[in-house]
């Protein structure tokens, strides 16, 4: 991960973030693979390695994918794992501790708003959406750095 990569390059990201989840959820990978191989275990040793290699792969693949999401600034837009907003259409950005994240996730939170939230992570930053034909509200991003991701917005 590297957050708030600066370059003299133009097009070159000026914060480059990746939601990798925990290492404890590795963890948890090789134990669901083990239980797939105790599951399979009466079948014999070769259905049993079959098992626990098949389980642990196919949870690997899970957390692999939950944790690629992306948060990026390049070119004048903002990457939020699959959108793309340019920073022309974003207000000031409001970054949040992880209480005041916690509410914007539950009970501020309004449907209509674009999320890209990760439990396993604290901190946020909100960005309100100021293009009018836009239905959004606001831009809701999880970050381990959201003052450096706040920063690189309002550049």
């Amino acid at each position: 991960m590297s957050a708030g990569a600066n370059s003299a390059r133009p097009g070159a990201p000026r914060y480059d973030e990746r939601l990798t989840a925990p290492r404890t959820w590795w963890g948890i990978t090789l134990l669901l693979g083990i239980s797939g191989g105790l599951v399979t275990l009466p079948l014999g040793t070769l259905p049993m390695l079959g098992g626990l290699v098949g389980t642990a792969a196919l949870a690997m693949v899970v957390v692999s994918a939950y944790g690629s999401a992306r948060i990026r600034v390049v070119a004048g837009s903002l990457i939020a794992g699959d959108a793309r907003i340019p920073l022309t259409a974003l207000g000031e950005p409001e970054v949040l501790d992880a209480a005041e994240a916690r509410a914007w996730r539950s009970y501020k939170a309004d449907p209509r708003a674009f999320m890209l939230l990760r439990s396993y992570v604290p901190t946020a930053v909100r960005i309100e959406i100021t293009d009018p034909a836009d239905p959004t509200p606001y831009v809701y991003l999880s970050t381990r750095n959201p003052r450096k991701l706040a920063a690189a917005l309002a550049t």
